[in-house]
């Protein structure tokens, strides 16, 4: 009966953003108060997955995390002993929808962090090197994860324990990273490799030095956007 889809859709889909909206994690609301800290003009899509250890979690201001994502310190809900800051996210990040961020120390993410979808990233693995025991039972070292401010990480992108990426770094989609990244870089692959990197007053140079992206600021777009706009208007008058 195609006319109960026309007459009931509408109605149904202002429900759905009405429950989304009410599900939303912002400040002032009882589950942003189990935080450490939940910045100003942030927000948490709804439906949430799993969360736990919130108070060894922080968010920034003006952060927006979406929807089916994981945030979780810790091993379980009932973990007594938590760090203090085990996961920590800056200002004005973006973390794309079903992101996972599971924390046992530590992970840091900066400011100005964009995520795109489907990324995990822990500070924490198994072990293996018992033949006789499950490798889930197995647990890993602990080590820290950094990711620095104003970096785009790409959708489906692993970030393994232990690793520390620099300011400006571009990761590629379904990159795995490990070990140490330089600012100004983009590295992409599993296991993920430096691919280009910026070198002042040169450019960005690829794996062949003779491939160089120039430099292109900020400035510079607008300029372009403002000339493009002026022969647009010349055109037409």
């Amino acid at each position: 009966m195609p006319w109960l889809r026309t007459v009931l859709n509408p109605p149904l889909r202002m429900l759905m953003r009405g429950v989304e909206w009410v599900g939303e994690i912002t400040p002032g609301t009882r589950a942003a108060d189990r935080f450490g800290a939940f910045g100003e003009a942030s927000c948490i899509g709804f439906p949430q997955a799993t969360m736990f250890g919130e108070r060894s979690i922080h968010v920034g201001t003006r952060t927006l995390i979406g929807r089916h994502c994981t945030l979780s310190v810790g091993y379980g809900p009932s973990a007594e002993v938590l760090p203090a800051r085990g996961l920590v996210i800056g200002d004005r990040c973006v973390i794309g929808t079903r992101t996972t961020l599971t924390a046992h120390e530590s992970i840091e993410i900066g400011d100005d962090v964009w995520f795109g979808q489907g990324i995990f990233v822990s500070d924490a693995s198994h072990g293996y090197q018992d033949p006789d025991e499950p490798i889930g039972d197995q647990l890993g070292a602990h080590l820290p994860v950094r990711i620095g401010s104003g970096s785009w990480i790409g959708h489906g992108a692993v970030i393994l324990p232990g690793t520390t990426i620099g300011r400006n770094v571009v990761v590629g989609a379904g990159s795995v990273v490990r070990g140490e990244i330089p600012d100004h870089a983009v590295v992409a692959g599993a296991p993920a490799k430096v691919i280009r990197r910026y070198e002042p007053g040169i450019g960005w140079i690829g794996r062949d030095a003779s491939d160089i992206r120039p430099i292109v600021t900020a400035n510079d777009i607008e300029r372009l956007a403002a000339e493009m706009a002026e022969a647009t208007s010349e055109r037409t008058a």
